[in-house]
């Protein structure tokens, strides 16, 4: 009893330390990992190794372990204290083996294969679900709810289809060492019996063969276990594939961090920008050059896929430059860390986000602002009323991305975000693009007012938008096309930016807007 609690103390306790690294290691891979990484990863698949594969490790693999241990030595020692009493045992019990452990080689080498395609099978059904649940609106709006479903069960058959073939393969494999055990007793029980009268005694032959029958159930579990063992292990080599993820640039680099007042003015120069996403692709931004003066406002426009989305992650360094620098307040952002950059800018993004928990929360996550400087900025753009009428105040429920709020108001909440933080440069991801025109002018009202000081950078959706702009940035296929004031580029003849300009209220007064 003393002996067996021990054995299951340890393997508690083993089994949650390894796994508790492994958990580590990967969730710290994870969200150091490169925004490339993420756009070129379907979520399903870093889900099934967070989940599926994580739950392996922890329950099942500490216990397959020590089973497959405890048979093993069991088969082990049985053949040993067989071999000590009655050595003429080996003759059965080697062959038996050597022909185990080939068929057991034979059997690992497709078993593994299959689990490795079952984990792949999941990470496309736990994607396809995410998909759907998230897009279930859009779904039955177009009445396809038997497309996806027959879609999800197609996925979940492909799933199953490797997890039953490596169980076949299991019973394939058992059955063949049954087989082949009974075959070499069989064998040799026949030739005992062939054997000339009193070679062996009565007593050895019966105790010989007995022997043989125990050590050939013995080998079979362990050998069973083995395998077991082998195919959840699988669950380890896919974890350990995301534990090794290309991280970012340091959080802080203690020898280059920045004043605490940094940036004062808000000027950005880029100087010869290059970016690509990734080394084996095109340039995306060809040299950009040019220099944002501090306070100004900034209006970066230009047809899809010209490049601004780019630019703007260029400067929070989620992409980072093939060539060429960004230079903000004469601090290069490339020699510093990560977090003494982001947490220096503002931002509000085309796509708000929210996350589940409370307003004081979603406002401010790391708790570094009073309930009186939250209601001031609830008030600044537009949202006291909104969380007064909650019963429970700043406490009042966020769901998850925000659902029981509205897209305006979402968008609100990240303004609400930037107005707490107080940053001297704010940049604007089309953050009208996704919300009504009465939203759009509170937004803008609100930056007019409370960052005229700081320096603005747009992403224009709406032209109307970068209208009232001091500086207007127009990019065409990743270069700089044209950069002024937008009044002397409205009266430039062939300006991008006057195009784009006609563009707008040509399809604005056909009623499309």
């Amino acid at each position: 009893m003393i002996f067996l609690l021990s054995r299951s103390l340890t393997v508690v306790v083993l089994g949650v330390q390894s796994s508790r690294s492994l958990f580590s290691q990967l969730l710290n891979s994870l969200f150091h990992a490169p925004m490339s990484f993420f756009d070129s990863t379907p979520l399903g698949r870093v889900l099934s190794r967070v989940s599926s594969d994580l739950s392996i490790v922890d329950l099942d693999i500490p216990f397959a372990l020590v089973v497959s241990l405890g048979t093993s030595l069991n088969a082990c020692s049985n053949l040993g204290v067989l071999a000590v009493v009655t050595w003429q045992v080996l003759f059965v019990s080697v062959p038996m083996i050597v022909l185990a452990i080939r068929l057991q080689r034979y059997y690992l080498a497709s078993a593994k294969e299959l689990m490795r395609i079952n984990g792949t099978t999941k990470s496309a059904l736990a994607n396809h679900l995410g998909e759907s649940i998230s897009g279930a609106i859009t779904i039955r709006a177009f009445e396809e709810e038997d497309r996806f479903f027959a879609k999800n069960l197609e996925l979940v058959d492909k799933n199953a289809g490797p997890y039953f073939f490596n169980f076949a393969a299991t019973e394939w494999l058992i059955e063949r060492l049954e087989i082949m055990g009974a075959v070499v007793l069989s064998s040799s029980a026949f030739v005992m019996a062939l054997l000339p009268a009193g070679t062996f005694s009565p007593g050895f032959v019966g105790m010989a063969l007995s022997y043989g029958l125990s050590l050939n159930n013995s080998f079979v579990s362990s050998i069973q276990k083995q395998c077991d063992l082998a195919n959840k292990i699988i669950s380890v080599e896919r974890v350990n594939q995301y534990m090794d993820i290309p991280s970012e640039a340091a959080e802080v680099i203690e020898e280059n961090r920045p004043a605490p007042d940094w940036p004062q003015v808000g000027s950005v120069e880029l100087k010869d920008l290059k970016i690509r996403y990734r080394e084996d692709t095109p340039l995306v931004l060809h040299g950009i050059t040019c220099k944002f003066q501090g306070r100004d406002k900034i209006g970066i426009v230009g047809r899809t896929g010209s490049g601004k989305t780019t630019l703007i992650g260029a400067l929070f360094r989620l992409v980072e430059p093939a060539e060429g620098e960004i230079i903000i307040d004469s601090v290069n952002i490339s020699k510093i860390g990560l977090h003494d950059l982001r947490s220096r800018l503002g931002i509000i993004p085309q796509d708000p986000t929210l996350f589940q928990g409370t307003v004081r929360y979603n406002l401010d996550p790391l708790g570094q602002f009073s309930d009186q400087q939250i209601w001031e900025v609830l008030d600044k753009c537009q949202l006291l009323e909104a969380v007064r009428e909650k019963e429970q105040g700043l406490d009042s429920l966020v769901a998850e991305d925000g659902s029981n709020w509205s897209m305006g108001q979402r968008q609100l909440f990240c303004l609400g975000r930037t107005l707490l933080k107080r940053c001297r440069i704010l940049v604007l991801d089309e953050a009208t693009a996704s919300i009504d025109n009465a939203t759009d002018a509170v937004l803008q009202k609100t930056i007019q007012s409370e960052f005229k000081h700081c320096t603005v950078i747009t992403v224009a959706h709406r032209i109307p938008t970068v209208m009232g702009c001091d500086m207007v940035l127009a990019i065409s296929d990743g270069k700089v096309v044209e950069y002024d004031k937008p009044m002397k580029l409205m009266e430039t003849e062939g300006s991008l930016f006057r195009e784009l300009v006609n563009e707008y209220w040509s399809y604005t007064s056909n009623g499309n807007v």
